[in-house]
């Protein structure tokens, strides 16, 4: 049942920096290079940041957590 739970996350996870580094492409390498070929980085990007969910949610809660001393 765990493997489960940290499939969802990998799935989520995945989904978001996919999309997240395909715009970033659109950006970086202009809309039409960016559409062609940057949802190859994405893929990649997506699939590492996935398996790796957990050090992600850990690092977005040590950010939220300075951004809130800070204030």
């Amino acid at each position: 049942m765990e493997d489960f739970w940290y499939m969802i996350g990998v799935v989520i996870t995945g989904i978001i920096a996919f999309f997240a580094i395909w715009i970033y492409a659109f950006f970086a390498w202009g809309f039409l290079i960016g559409l062609a070929i940057g949802w190859l980085p994405a893929l990649i990007g997506a699939f590492i940041i996935g398996f790796l969910w957990p050090l992600v949610v850990l690092a977005l809660v040590v950010i939220g957590i300075l951004i809130l001393i800070s204030l």
